[in-house]
Parts: structure tokens; sequence; C-alpha cells
């Protein structure tokens, strides 16, 4: 590859060939080797940033203004950590309609207060007309580190539990583009996720936001980490009706389909049940589902198993192409 395609920013295996081979390559030390959501650094603290280029700028159930400030908290929650400060960093384009700045801002307002955390730094560039797209965020965030997840404690048995319904994010955002003449009632989940903090002193392992790549990128993730396979059950996968419709019009497995407030939890196996009931309790995990565990067969170590509904196989490999570019 000569030159950068869109592809590199999916999420998927391309991007993560990069980070392994260009980014962690030249800038090694053993903070960033943990190639974690957030770092956790010296003093108790964690740290995680994080750029949002969503097209378009508003869609159902949110805006660039809401999924900045929730996409990084959560990044802080799944990584064992209470939010507490953010930077907010914006890049603007010559021309934008002011109405639509202040609109963004008044939605990055609101969900801060939602999720709890100050905006306490920042920055703002503008740059000419045609030499951007309207507006560019990046969002940094620190805060409190209350656990420390536990690859190394992970056992055949434990559970994977996602905490809803997976898809309603990037379908929201392709629907909003009007590019493909359907119509649906699908929301983006765009929330924080600060009712999973209490989960890590219940049994939780590992946590991941479903964001790019979806579902079966981020567990193909963790399997190239752990000594042994992960198997899914398809049939206990939690899909909205107007989801699974729309990915069945279009095509589109949902498996691959970013949230941006939902996450994947690796719970002990004893635990599992009780960090299930409790996230099935909190409004935002009402869809919540044990989906499936870390075993030893059938698969091997590092691999990713679907059980389909038809009672067959499939193993899923991690993303490949740019299923919908600029979701988040």
């Amino acid at each position: 590859m000569t030159k950068i395609s869109l592809e590199l920013g999916s999420g998927g295996k391309l991007m993560r060939d990069f980070i392994n081979r260009e980014i962690l390559q030249t800038f090694r030390n053993s903070y960033l080797e943990e190639l974690a959501d957030a770092a956790l650094l010296p003093s108790n603290i964690a740290l995680t940033t994080d750029s949002y280029v969503v097209d378009p700028l508003f869609f159902p159930g949110g805006d660039i203004g809401t999924l900045c400030i929730n996409g990084t908290v959560n990044d802080l929650i799944v990584s064992g950590a209470k939010p507490q400060f953010l930077a907010l960093s914006l890049i603007l384009e010559e021309g934008l309609d002011w109405t639509i700045l202040k609109k963004i801002l008044k939605s990055i307002k609101k969900a801060a207060t939602e999720a709890r955390v100050l905006i306490t730094t920042g920055d703002t560039k503008v740059v000419r007309q045609g030499q951007g797209d309207k507006i560019y965020i990046t969002t940094s965030g620190v805060g409190e580190i209350v656990a420390r997840p536990s690859l190394d404690k992970i056992r055949p048995g434990d559970k994977i539990i996602v905490t809803g319904t997976l898809g309603e994010h990037s379908l929201a955002v392709m629907l909003a583009r009007q590019e493909f003449g359907l119509e649906a009632e699908i929301k983006s989940d765009c929330a924080p996720l600060n009712f999973l903090l209490p989960c890590w002193q219940k049994g939780a392992l590992w946590m991941r936001d479903i964001t790019r790549g979806g579902l079966a990128s981020v567990l193909n993730e963790l399997a190239e980490r752990l000594s042994y396979p992960i198997v899914i059950n398809e049939a206990s996968i939690p899909l909205s009706p107007p989801v699974q419709g729309a990915c069945e019009f279009l095509g589109i497995d949902p498996l691959y389909l970013a949230c941006e407030g939902r996450a994947v939890i690796v719970a002990e196996a004893k635990a599992a049940e009780n960090i299930f009931q409790m996230l099935r309790n909190h409004p935002q995990g009402r869809t919540a589902a044990i989906i499936g565990e870390i075993t030893t067969s059938p698969g091997r170590p590092g691999e990713l198993l679907l059980q389909t509904s038809s009672g067959g196989w499939r193993l899923l490999e991690p993303l490949t192409s740019e299923l919908l570019p600029r979701i988040c």
C-alpha cells in the first residue's frame, strides 16, 4: 500500500496492522504496548484520546457533539477508570454556520453533564473553506483508575456478555445519509456507559466498547491475546427487529457494525449471572445478553467461532474493508 485508504480507519485488520507496524514500532513503551482504549498511568491516572469525523453531523439519536463526549468517556470506563476531566479541540471549516456550531456545543455540554465530566481545556483552529468538512473534534479524557483489566485471569468457562442490542449507531448514520432509499425507525445507541463501573468490583475481567469494526472485530482482538478460543452463539446475540430487518435487506452482517453505547464484557463464570442481572436492571442494559464463553473446544487458541442458528460453525475473522466510512 503506497497511499492511505479509507480502510485504514475501519477498526479492522488494516488498521490493526498499521498500529502494530507503524505506531507501536515508532513509539514503543510499556504503556502503549497494552494497546488498550486508555493508558493506565502512574498516580492512578487513566488517559485516552479520540477524534470524531462523523458524516452527517446530526443523525437520529445524536450528533458529533454527543459522540465525542460519550466515545471518550466510554473508553475510560471500559479501561477500568472513572471519567473526570476532558479536553476539547475543534477544527472548524471556514463558512460553517454559527447555528450549527452552537447546536453542537449545546449537545457537548448536555452530554458532559450526563456523563458527569468537566471540560477543562481545549483548542480551536479554523481551516480555509474546502480544506475540511464543517467540523472535526478531538477529545482527550482523564480518569481515576478503579480497576485494571485482567487478561491473565481469563479462563475457560468465563462468559461473554454484551450490554445491549447491536448495530444501531452504524445504521442510524447510514440511514441519515439517505443513500439507500431505506427508511427504518433506528436511533443511534450513543450514550455514556457509567453504569458499567460497578461491574469491575463484581467479577468483570475485561471490557471493550463496541465501536469501529463491531463485536466481531473487538472479540477477534481479544481472542488473539488469549490461549483459548472464544465461542459465541448467534441465537443469543441481541438485535432489534429494525436492525435485523435492515441488515437482511442490505446484506450487512450486524456483527461488524459499530455501536456507541454498548460494550462487551468478559466475566468470571461464577460472577456472570450477577453481572447480567445487574445490567438488565438498568435502563441502558435491559437488552443485555450472555452470548458465549471462553472455551477449549471447538476451535484453536486465538480463534473466534460463531455457533449459527442452524447449528453449524462459522469462523469470524477481523474486518478487512470499510463497511461504513466516517461513522464516528
